[in-house]
C-alpha cells in the first residue's frame, strides 16, 4: 500500500499522488479571508484527504504550495496557485496582465480606500454625469503614475504598511511609481455607485484608482467591491476551482487542463530556495 517515503513518513497511494502534483492552477478566493488563509485551508484539505498528519510541525511536510499574487481580504476572484515545482514558476509565469471588476462609491473617502475603512471625508457628487466619469477614465489609461495606498502589503523596515497603520504608527506614503493600465471602461453608473472593468499590469492598486478618479471629479470615492476576473492566462470563469473542488483528483485534472496555458519550457530564473513545506508566496 505504501508508495514511498517523504520526510520519514510512509505515504499512502493518495498521498503519493498529492506529492507528485506539480504546476500551476487557479482557485476562487471568496471575500473575507486573506490570500494566505485561503492557501492554508487548501493545504490542510489536501493533506487531510491524503491522510498525512502534520503533528504541528509543518517543516516535516514536503508539500510545496504558494500563490502568485495577493488579493486583499475584502476582494474576491482568481488566485493562482503553484504546487511542487510550480512554486518556482509563479513569479515569471504571471508577469502578464490582470483584470478586475470594481464597484466604486462616489461622495465618501475612507482611510483604507475601500469599504473596510473609516470614513475620512464626504463630498457632494450630484453634479457628476456619466459623461464626466467616462471622460476622466481616459486620464487613467496607459502608462501612469500611482501612489500606493497606506494600507497595503508594501513594507517599511520589514513590516507591512498596513500593520504599522493598524498599530497607530506614523507612516509616510510611498512615492508615486509607474504602473500600466491596458484598458479601463465604465460598465454601469447608478449614482453614487459606478462599476469599472480594469486590465492592468503588476503592482497596480484598484483602490488607489477609484480614489484618484474621485479626486479628478472634484469629489471623493472609495472602492466598495473588487473581483479579480483574470490573472495571467487564468480566468475566473474557466479555470478557478471553488472550494468544493479542492480535492487531489480535481487539482490533478486542473493542472493538466492548465498546461496548455503555459510556455513550453518553464523559466529557471533563480529564486530564493524555500524550506520543505514552507509556503512560497509571490506577491504583486
Amino acid at each position: 500500500m505504501a508508495a514511498r517515503e517523504a520526510g520519514g513518513v510512509v505515504l499512502s497511494k493518495s498521498a503519493d499522488k498529492l506529492f507528485s502534483l506539480s504546476g500551476l492552477f487557479a482557485v476562487y478566493k471568496p471575500k473575507g479571508p486573506t490570500s494566505a488563509g485561503v492557501l492554508n485551508l487548501l493545504k490542510e484539505r489536501l493533506l487531510a484527504e491524503a491522510g498525512v498528519q502534520t503533528n504541528g510541525n509543518k517543516r516535516n511536510q514536503v508539500l510545496k504550495i504558494g500563490h502568485g499574487g495577493t488579493l486583499d481580504s475584502a476582494a474576491a476572484g482568481v488566485l493562482v496557485v503553484g504546487i511542487g515545482k510550480g512554486t518556482k514558476m509563479l513569479r515569471t509565469m504571471l508577469a502578464g496582465s490582470k483584470k478586475y471588476t470594481a464597484i466604486g462609491l462616489l461622495g465618501k473617502a475612507t482611510d483604507t480606500l475601500d469599504a473596510t475603512g473609516k470614513v475620512t471625508e464626504e463630498k457632494p457628487y450630484d453634479q457628476i454625469t456619466k459623461g464626466d466619469l467616462e471622460n476622466v477614465l481616459q486620464k487613467f489609461t496607459g502608462d501612469i503614475m500611482q501612489v500606493p495606498p497606506l494600507y497595503s502589503a508594501l513594507k517599511k523596515d520589514g513590516e507591512r504598511l498596513s500593520t504599522l497603520m493598524k498599530r497607530g504608527e506614523a507612516v509616510e506614503a510611498k512615492p508615486a511609481r509607474p504602473v500600466r493600465v491596458y484598458s479601463l471602461s465604465l460598465q454601469q453608473f447608478q449614482p453614487p455607485l459606478f462599476t469599472l472593468d480594469v486590465e492592468c499590469g503588476g503592482g497596480f492598486y484598484v483602490r488607489s484608482l477609484v480614489s484618484d478618479i474621485g479626486k479628478e471629479l472634484s469629489t471623493c470615492a472609495t472602492m466598495q467591491e473588487l473581483t479579480r476576473t483574470k490573472h495571467g492566462p487564468f480566468t475566473l470563469e474557466e479555470h478557478a476551482l471553488y472550494e468544493d473542488k479542492w480535492t487531489i483528483d480535481e487539482i490533478a485534472r486542473s493542472l493538466e487542463h492548465c498546461t496548455s496555458l503555459l510556455p513550453g519550457e518553464p523559466s529557471h530564473k533563480k529564486l530564493k530556495t524555500e524550506h520543505p513545506g514552507e509556503t512560497a508566496v509571490s506577491c504583486e
